[in-house]
């Protein structure tokens, strides 16, 4: 069955960034940690096996995305296309003019309205069956509250940073229990775990 999800790279004391956008050498360079080539857009990551595999398998059974405007700005929208290359929901309060013309050549769709909530439900018909992922720290914990994430991921790395932006941050109705580790992998720098979310009836 499909499910909704959030995946992250996060640090020991439970950071995605460190004070002003700084840490991402660290927590990514597991991205940089073995001998298999793994293609992301114009250049390759260099994988440990048990990370490649992750990964792979993450990007296949993924059909779309949902992102917030923050994600969207820092990453220019990876340049009009998606990591996995599947449909992609941006929660918004206004569509960037710059991308106001593009949006029937670029796999993003602007959600304006509905928040989070509405971004999940157009990326689950649009995922054709598939996961539909939930990315930035913000939104995981929004989607979170509402009650709409099955599962949580993380990519955790033996690094402390802090302070920053956690994943999961402003959450209600905790505490919030986490069933698992459904799978635990081990790759250089890094320990893929995932986690399925016990909902309160």
């Amino acid at each position: 069955m499909a499910k909704v999800y959030t995946s992250a790279t996060m640090s020991l004391d439970g950071y995605i960034s460190g004070p002003g956008e700084s840490g991402f050498d660290r927590l990514f360079r597991w991205h940089e940690s073995g001998d298999v080539p793994v293609p992301l857009f114009d250049w390759t990551m260099h994988l440990s096996e048990p990370s490649a595999l992750h990964w792979r398998d993450m990007m296949a059974t993924t059909g779309a995305g949902v992102i917030g405007r923050r994600l969207f700005d820092l990453t220019d929208g990876w340049g009009g296309r998606t990591p996995g290359g599947h449909p992609c929901f941006v929660v918004t309060h206004s569509a960037p003019e710059s991308w106001k013309d593009r949006e029937t050549e670029v796999p993003f769709t602007f959600v304006t309205e509905g928040g989070v909530a509405r971004a999940i439900e157009l990326a689950k018909a649009a995922a054709d069956g598939k996961n539909v992922s939930v990315t930035g720290g913000n939104l995981a914990g929004q989607a979170l509250n509402e009650g709409l994430l099955d599962e949580v991921w993380f990519d955790l790395v033996p690094v402390v940073l802090g302070d920053g932006v956690r994943l999961l941050d402003n959450l209600e109705n905790t505490p919030v229990t986490l069933e698992g580790p459904i799978t635990v992998i081990q790759g250089n720098g890094v320990t893929h775990l995932r986690y399925r979310v016990i909902h309160s009836p």
